[in-house]
């Protein structure tokens, strides 16, 4: 469905017109028009086609911080709110989006945020909808690091194993029977695997997996656009 900026505008103020794409699901539209919006000429700017004026190179350059400084507090912005502020378990339990046509599509599909705001709204809308998508690439990530880090590899095996063990042996000797050994033996398998974890460097390459997938996240949902969504289709009462 495409709208205008605001085709009840003479009716609807635009907060009440935006309110209503908000919890219509019409986030995309909102996107466009921020972009739009960003886009345009402001009033108080006028073009010079006059080739024989000259406008000082300090203007320019002053333009070019402030655009320069306004992007990079966009992205710093990114790191002031919660990403996952919508997310729910719903959220992993349907379908994986494709990646070609949904998650990575053309390069039409990506501009920066004009503001901090379209930004917030990109990134809480896009890790809902890619939450399986960004779920794979963390166990992607964390694959790959495993393979550049050999022994923490051997520690999360060895760590697995154990509890493997401890569980094949504790229904084996029946320590539920005994809640008093169990515990102990918990706590000393517990011990025993943050050794092996420490030991080993697991948690280095958890560390590096959790900082790279974060950061990935957080870029490809701020410059992805948002798209349309399929809306739920209503009968009509009779």
């Amino acid at each position: 469905m495409v709208f205008s900026s605001n085709p009840l505008s003479l009716s609807v103020p635009d907060p009440t017109f935006e309110s209503w794409l908000r919890d219509s699901g019409y986030l995309d539209v909102i996107d466009n028009q921020q972009t739009a919006a960003a886009a345009a000429p402001t009033s108080g700017t006028s073009t010079i086609s006059d080739p024989t004026i000259t406008i000082p190179i300090s203007s320019f350059l002053f333009r070019y911080l402030v655009s320069f400084f306004s992007h990079l507090w966009t992205l710093l912005s990114l790191l002031t709110f919660n990403p996952f502020a919508k997310l729910t378990t719903n959220d992993f339990s349907g379908e994986t989006p494709s990646w070609t046509k949904g998650f990575f599509a053309d390069f039409l599909s990506y501009s920066f945020p004009a503001s901090a705001s379209q930004a917030r709204l990109r990134v809480q809308e896009n890790v809902k909808r890619y939450a399986r998508n960004y779920a794979s690439l963390f166990i992607l990530f964390f694959a790959c690091s495993l393979y550049q880090l050999p022994l923490a590899l051997v520690g999360l095996i060895s760590s697995l194993a154990l509890w493997d063990s401890f569980r094949f042996f504790s229904d084996k000797w029946g320590l539920d029977r005994f809640p008093v050994t169990e515990m102990i033996l918990v706590r000393f398998a517990q011990c025993v695997t943050a050794i092996i974890l420490l030991w080993l460097n697991v948690q280095m390459a958890l560390c590096c997996t959790l900082g790279v997938s974060y950061i990935v996240m957080l870029l490809h949902a701020a410059f992805r656009k948002l798209t349309p969504v399929k809306q739920p289709s209503h009968g009509r009462r009779k």
